[in-house]
């Protein structure tokens, strides 16, 4: 182990031959004790972890600092040294470092996506105060993820998806696409492995074929620059096997079917030998119609600079050229840290602080979000959405999330300017303040002094988080008295959705929950912020439903068993219908059945309706035919009946999943069922045009909690996102 640490040292002191090697040692061998007797899943000694991702914190030549966090990086977390142990032996910097990478671990929350996001939050407050944090926290998760045949299946699937969704995206947007690219393509692994092997063996089947094609461009290219004086240097490269994986999901394409599966990228000394380059290419080949991209003249807001256009090759075959030059090449592998380099006693600079600005912004934004599934909404849209390049009269250049709109560019120069938006012009006409913003479209935007501010349905036009939150300040700030009356109404609407009176859900200790949950300091709080959007009816309504369903509805479950129980004791010629298990109460040798439109099963709360010639039927309490003949009938019809414990009685219930459509996804749920040892009675499934899948499945189970564990496993299979207890 002591050899690894010394090949750390040596890839260090090519680079950084002033670090401090004594606080170095000092944190390996803090890390090899505290670690001692520690196993990763693999059975590896734990210190192989952080002395790895220390390897690559080196590959991207950060400071000393940075080296000594990744060695220590989890001792916070799994040992029993404390941040301000760090802080005592290492120094503000470090502990700052290892604290902003260290969960989350002993604070209850409700839910796992409660302490998910609450882990993004720290996290993102850490990398605002020293980007560091962001570059170790990446460094960890590349090679968590290359170690991830250790764990089992369904917590491979949760990190590759978190990974997916979170660490990647976040690699893109600080422009370490080494890192990115790397982080999809193992995600995919463990998210649809077979569409993965299935990538990897079919271009292995014909690379001779690819690599002689693309021998033959850059054999063609070489020569076309040596006549041109440039001194290049050319490479080919396969596209990523996520980039195609996107690429065949989106077309609905199989993969023989894409062409351009690789890329040439040219590399030269200047900025004018670019433009040199790319009018040689366009000479030899022929460019494709808007596929031509200048990153070069306008960079991403993560630093990449290229020049990427795609034509049209030998045998009419497309493939894409990338030109930049050596410093642009290197900023486009390693992104921020590009910038960072090993800079000692330096925590930073202006031009970094400027290029982090959307962090602080991010924060911001979601400050007010108590909601885990808000939080990751807004953060995939403003993390991790692609750009937009547009342009102010006076010729500035503004980025925005694509599908913006004028009302976004309003908000993005300033809230004043968007709070007294009348129209906007684009490239000089008048459009619709729905208008969806184009690459190079120059905007103007139309106050007014007497503009009484922004609508309300400007959010749901709106397309950034930042826009919809100063909108949302707007209203909260200068219309409370009106928002706390659109509150309420919006609550009383969608309590008479529901079924449920003022009365029954707002009771003082219940709403004293939801107050907590959600951040509130009052009752009119919570009206004014569903007023003004910035929570939904339907979210403050399902809490307090909650409130109720844990003490009403134990207290009537209660009642019903004593009631019910003393029926069971002092009937004496009970018929026991073996199908059914159901007792009613005062009634013998009755007609009994379960109701197709609900399929109860054992564990849900039943009610029994008194039918006009077919004896008694059992519907759940939740059946809305059963709402709409408790309205018609009055309780005259109703009886209580309740469960007979039956040993392996069986029961059929319907399951409706709602998923992205994919190759492979029937297969998944079905195997997932047959897993789980339950029957499959029926299926049915239909596809919309979206390519949104819509699959109702017949299962034969025995209770409420057998249905319950099948219907979290099926939410966990890729692509999946909605499971639910459907009725007829």
């Amino acid at each position: 182990m002591d050899q690894e640490f010394q090949r750390l040292i040596d890839k260090v002191n090519k680079y950084n031959p002033q670090c401090d090697w004594d606080m170095l040692s000092k944190a390996y061998k803090i890390s090899k004790e505290a670690h001692e007797g520690q196993q990763r899943k693999s059975g590896e000694p734990y210190i192989i972890h952080p002395l790895e991702v220390a390897h690559f914190i080196a590959e991207l030549e950060l400071d000393c600092e940075s080296l000594v966090a990744a060695i220590l990086h989890d001792t916070v977390e799994d040992t029993y040294y404390t941040v301000e142990d760090i802080r005592k032996m290492f120094g503000n910097q470090v502990a700052l470092l290892v604290d902003g990478v260290t969960k989350l671990g002993k604070i209850p929350y409700t839910s796992k996506e409660e302490q998910q996001v609450e882990n993004l939050r720290k996290m993102f407050l850490a990398m605002a105060k020293d980007i560091r944090v962001i570059l170790i926290k990446l460094a960890d998760r590349l090679h968590n993820m290359r170690t991830l045949r250790s764990i089992s299946e369904e917590k491979q699937r949760l990190k590759a998806r978190e990974t997916l969704q979170v660490y990647a995206p976040l690699a893109h947007r600080l422009g370490i696409f080494k890192i990115k690219w790397e982080l999809e393509d193992l995600s995919l692994r463990y998210i649809d492995p077979v569409a993965y092997y299935e990538i990897v063996e079919s271009i292995n089947l014909k690379r001779k074929e690819r690599e002689q094609y693309l021998n033959n461009i850059m054999n063609t290219l070489n020569q076309r620059l040596k006549e041109l004086n440039i001194s290049g240097h050319i490479e080919g490269r396969a596209k990523h096997f996520y980039s195609i994986y996107r690429k065949m999901f989106a077309q609905n394409k199989n993969i023989d079917e894409i062409y351009d599966l690789f890329a040439v990228r040219v590399i030269v000394d200047s900025v004018k030998d670019c433009y040199g380059t790319l009018g040689m290419v366009h000479e030899l080949y022929k460019p494709i119609p808007g596929r031509f991209k200048d990153y070069v003249a306008m960079p991403k807001p993560n630093m990449y600079q290229s020049i990427q256009s795609t034509v049209i090759g030998p045998s009419g075959k497309p493939f894409e050229i990338q030109i930049r030059t050596w410093e642009m090449h290197r900023v486009s592998e390693y992104g921020i840290a590009a910038h960072w380099k090993y800079k000692e006693g330096k925590t930073g600079t202006s031009d970094l602080d400027s290029k982090l600005a959307w962090v602080r912004q991010l924060l911001e934004i979601q400050r007010d979000l108590t909601d885990a599934e808000e939080f990751m909404k807004t953060l995939k849209i403003d993390l991790f959405a692609d750009e937009v390049f547009v342009f102010t009269p006076k010729g500035d250049v503004i980025n925005l999330p694509a599908g913006s709109t004028p009302i976004d560019f309003a908000y993005f120069i300033h809230s004043a300017i968007g709070n007294r938006m009348t129209g906007a012009k684009v490239n000089g006409k008048i459009v619709t303040i729905d208008y969806e913003l184009k690459n190079g479209d120059i905007v103007e935007v139309l106050t007014s002094g007497n503009s009484h501010g922004p609508s309300r349905d400007w959010l749901k036009i709106a397309k950034t988080s930042q826009a919809r939150n100063k909108i949302n300040n707007w209203f909260k700030k200068e219309k409370r008295d009106e928002n706390i009356v659109h509150g309420k109404e919006l609550i009383e609407k969608e309590l008479k959705r529901t079924g449920f009176t003022h009365s029954q859900l707002f009771k003082e200790e219940w709403i004293e929950t939801a107050l907590k949950k959600y951040s509130f300091h009052s009752v009119e709080d919570l009206y004014a912020s569903v007023g003004y959007g910035g929570i939904t009816a339907t979210k403050v309504v399902t809490r307090l439903r909650d409130e109720y369903n844990k003490t009403v509805k134990v207290e009537e479950k209660d009642q019903k068993i004593k009631e019910i129980e003393p029926i069971q004791q002092t009937s004496k010629k009970r018929k026991r219908n073996a199908n059914n298990g159901i007792v009613v109460k005062g009634i013998e040798n009755c007609l009994v059945r379960l109701s197709r439109c609900c399929n109860p099963v054992p564990g849900d709360d039943i009610i029994g309706y008194i039918t006009r010639g077919r004896g008694v039927s059992v519907h759940r309490e939740d059946c809305p035919n059963i709402k709409a003949n408790m309205d018609q009938d009055g309780q005259t019809r109703f009886i209580d009946v309740a469960w007979e414990t039956l040993h392996n009685a069986s029961y059929l219930s319907d399951i409706q999943i709602v998923a992205n459509d994919r190759r492979g996804l029937l297969g998944d749920l079905t195997n997932s069922i047959s897993d789980s040892k339950l029957a499959l009675r029926g299926i049915n499934t239909r596809t919309t045009k979206e390519n949104v899948a819509i699959i109702n499945i017949k299962l034969e189970i025995t209770d409420t909690e057998q249905l319950t564990k099948i219907i979290k496993k099926l939410q966990k299979i890729p692509n999946v996102f909605e499971v639910q207890r459907s009725r007829q």
